[in-house]
């Protein structure tokens, strides 16, 4: 006869949820602890807009150039439709996940500010399994090569490995680059880095994209302790530390206009600065974000 299950020794489904979510609470608790030096337990409030607009006056009076952008949403839905994510099922659950749409936002925003064509050399930095490469491919012809830190060191047919503050390409190798949502994992010095390096792999007239730009009216990092190493020391003891549960990052830099000039602007080299604002990011999804956009252009 077999045993007699009833409620009492059926599983409790919401009693483990509650014991997991418990658990992962007390654990978060316990690397929050750890963190060092001045922190916030928060995400940091960049898409507030009167601090977007205090740091655009920051950025004027600190003779930034400083322009506005307005999306073209139909021409964005019509980049949607010829780029079909839907083809890269694992990338954002093919279009499905609540992130899509800022993450195609910021794919579209680069084509429309790099201008890419058939005789552009294009590097996606920081690219991290990103479908970019092939949907830029397919729809400017450009030839396309993919970088990031976690691929093999070196150049593996259309893959770049390795820092991308020393890519082992020549100089003028590129005449294109962009970063989507990467720029601000940059640890250490490797966004200063960075920038130098691109000057130099950038061809002259060359552009490099980053969107988005993070601004903050302090200088400021975003982790969530729970997926930061115990002991690590990857923030400024000058900046403040906001600890956010479920960001999923270790890293996340949010300059103020005094670490934008000493760290980027002071460090561009033959490189050209405009900062764009976006006006309406809003009218694409009320999810999306992106406020900040770079573009360094490579004066002769």
């Amino acid at each position: 006869m077999p045993p007699l299950v009833t409620s009492l020794t059926r599983p409790n489904k919401v009693l483990k949820f509650m014991i997991a979510k418990l658990k992962g609470a007390l654990l978060w608790d316990y690397y929050y602890r750890s963190v060092p030096g001045l922190k916030l337990e928060a995400s940091i409030p960049y898409d507030d807009p009167k601090i977007q607009q205090e740091v655009i006056e920051v950025l004027k009076r600190s003779g930034y150039d400083v322009r506005r952008y307005k999306i073209d949403v139909g021409d964005f839905r019509r980049y949607l439709e010829l780029a079909n994510y839907a083809d890269f099922p694992d990338y954002y659950r093919g279009g499905r996940h609540r992130n899509f749409l800022e993450k195609s936002l910021e794919h579209y925003l680069a084509t429309k500010f790099l201008d890419l064509s058939k005789d552009d050399v294009y590097i996606d930095v920081a690219n991290a399994g990103s479908p970019v490469p092939e949907i830029y491919h397919q729809l400017f012809s450009c030839s396309v090569y993919r970088q990031d830190l976690s691929f093999p060191q070196g150049i593996n047919n259309e893959v770049i490995g390795g820092d991308a503050a020393e890519m082992p390409v020549p100089d003028g190798f590129a005449s294109k680059m962009a970063l989507h949502c990467s720029f601000e994992h940059f640890e250490n010095g490797s966004d200063i880095g960075f920038i130098r390096e691109a000057s130099r792999v950038l061809q002259t007239a060359g552009r490099l994209f980053i969107a988005p730009l993070y601004l903050f009216n302090e200088y400021a990092f975003q982790t969530d302790p729970i997926v930061l190493p115990r002991g690590s020391n990857l923030f400024d003891p000058q900046a403040v530390v906001y600890c956010a549960r479920g960001y999923g990052n270790r890293h996340g830099r949010f300059y103020n206009v005094a670490q934008l000039t000493s760290r980027i602007r002071n460090n561009l080299g033959p490189l050209r600065l405009t900062i764009h604002v976006v006006q309406n990011e809003k009218e694409v999804d009320p999810r999306c974000y992106v406020k900040f956009v770079a573009l360094l252009e490579k004066r002769p």
